[in-house]
């Protein structure tokens, strides 16, 4: 058996056994979507929580008052920050700020993959995030949301850490790019879907990370899928598939025309998402 196929087998059968080790939300993430998911939970409980985090208070006051809320008043305390960003989106948003957390290795090659994948993660999520907001400007329609989008795109390649992780236990045999890609490639979706279980997220979000690469997977409605697969296509992610997404984007109704996605209006809301992760 070829080093190559050792990789993936091993993959296989610690996902067929459940002994694939699975990464764990940041335990600030965790408290915050208890704390959410608390029907008598209030803005000011839910801004103690949050500022039991320093990292995360900093950045909920940033996000707060970046170009993600539309607001031109600034916040300057979490609590601020809290009542303007609203209990609803709260969940999603101080998940996907604590994403980053996860991207990190002790392996140089890994640590090095890790980079990538999360700055690769980042520009999929602005693509998305910006095509969103333009449909629903087009539209009027709020069906989906920014916070949920957002999310959505930091998920789509979960996936890819437990494969990461897996190499950097077996370094001196698996930790090569060319085992890595292949792995990613074949099994991040399965592994991704795992990973959403196991966290406990719904369907949708284990959907996008199953399988935003798979276009034979079609949801009845609009869904944050199609839009993940523009960000991912818009940023080089889908090469060979680039054509095809943008063909059933335009058939779905996420966008109308390519052309959206030059205009001055897509790049200043696909930097502005970025910025959120800065």
């Amino acid at each position: 058996m070829s080093t190559q196929n050792a990789l993936l087998t091993i993959l296989t059968e610690k996902i067929n056994n459940d002994t694939l080790v699975l990464p764990t939300l940041p335990a600030i993430a965790l408290k915050v979507r208890k704390a959410a998911d608390d029907p008598d939970i209030n803005l000011n409980e839910m801004a103690d929580v949050i500022g039991q985090d320093p990292s995360l208070s900093a950045r909920m006051i940033k996000i707060s008052n970046s170009a993600y809320m539309s607001r031109s008043v600034k916040v300057s305390s979490v609590n601020q920050a809290v009542t303007r960003i609203g209990l609803r989106q709260i969940k999603n948003i101080s998940t996907a700020l604590a994403m980053e957390q996860l991207f990190v290795s002790k392996n140089a090659l890994v640590a090095d993959y890790m980079k990538r994948e999360w700055e690769k993660t980042v520009d999929v999520v602005a693509n998305a995030m910006a095509v969103l907001q333009i449909y629903i400007k087009r539209t009027k329609k709020r069906d989906l949301s920014l916070d949920s989008m957002t999310l959505a795109g930091l998920v789509a390649k979960i996936g890819v850490l437990p494969i990461l992780t897996e190499a950097e236990r077996h370094s001196e045999v698996f930790a090569n790019p060319t085992f890595l890609e292949d792995a990613i490639d074949k099994m991040a979706g399965k592994v991704g879907a795992n990973i959403m279980t196991a966290w406990g997220f719904s369907k949708e979000f284990t959907e996008v990370s199953e399988s935003w690469r798979d276009l034979s997977v079609l949801p009845p409605q609009l869904s944050y899928l199609d839009f993940v697969r523009v960000g991912a296509a818009v940023s080089g992610q889908m090469e060979s598939q680039k054509d095809a997404v943008m063909n059933l984007a335009i058939q779905r109704g996420a966008l109308t025309d390519i052309h959206e996605l030059d205009s001055d209006e897509f790049k200043e809301m696909r930097d502005n998402g970025k910025l959120i992760f800065a």
